[in-house]
């Protein structure tokens, strides 16, 4: 078995920066062409130079996954990159927190929209493909928040509670044609989006590894699901949270 991903192609969701932008940078390093997609095109490019200069190759696809037209576009565009996609990594996501009664319907709308629907289409759209070739991978990326209630992150958690559903669906839907869906469950990583882990230091110091999580500690994670080295593994949602679920 090996980790090695040459000649395959990889397309990661929301990886202009983060999770995401780790993550391409990982599978690229294993020799993956990753085509990086996010809303923002200087990010974007930036993320892509990177990759190059590391000796890797990249394109770069600017995407809006809010609507199931945007979804399409994306795998249309991105596989006329190199003709086919190998690896899908489910990542772009967005999150709000508060109450119940303060949510509105443009918040569900949203939030279902680019976490839930937007990895539907997309597996719609490309897994059809990865099935006639005989072999493909798709990695969803979820949250703590999808495994256990919360007061503020209900809205937020439930879309990524459904991912996760879908994940061990699709496991079971696409494994016997020899396309693998697993995920990886991020707990606290600090990245842009988490004001680099402003506020989360003392709850970090609760849970075994004492500490908040890096990017590329994910990225490490989603790197290995994608490659021959996890081929038994079906259906596996993967904590990468400093042992939080455990404890």
């Amino acid at each position: 078995m090996t980790s090695r991903l040459d000649g395959r192609t990889a397309l990661v969701t929301g990886s202009t920066s983060g999770i995401g932008r780790a993550t391409a940078s990982a599978l690229a390093r294993r020799g993956a062409h990753v085509i990086v997609s996010g809303r923002d095109h200087s990010r974007g490019l930036d993320a892509v130079e990177a990759v190059r200069a590391a000796g890797s190759t990249a394109a770069f696809i600017a995407a809006d996954l809010t609507s199931r037209a945007g979804a399409r576009s994306l795998a249309e565009r991105a596989r006329d990159v190199t003709g086919r996609v190998d690896i899908l990594v489910n990542n772009a996501g967005i999150f709000t927190f508060g109450p119940t009664t303060s949510r509105a319907e443009s918040d569900i709308d949203d939030l279902y929209g680019v976490n839930l629907k937007a990895p539907f289409f997309l597996v719609q759209e490309l897994v059809p493909q990865m099935v006639e070739r005989g072999g493909g991978a798709v990695v969803n990326v979820l949250t703590g928040a999808a495994h256990r209630g919360s007061t503020a992150a209900g809205l937020y958690g439930s879309s990524k509670a459904a991912l996760l559903l879908l994940t061990k669906a699709w496991a079971a839907e696409f494994g016997p044609s020899g396309v693998r869906v697993n995920a990886v469950s991020p707990g606290m990583i600090r990245t842009e989006g988490t004001d680099d882990g402003a506020g989360l230091d003392s709850i970090a110091a609760t849970i075994p590894s004492r500490r908040i999580g890096d990017p590329h500690e994910v990225a490490a994670a989603v790197a290995f699901l994608a490659s021959e080295e996890a081929s038994y593994i079906h259906g596996a949602v993967l904590p990468v949270d400093g042992g939080a679920t455990a404890a």
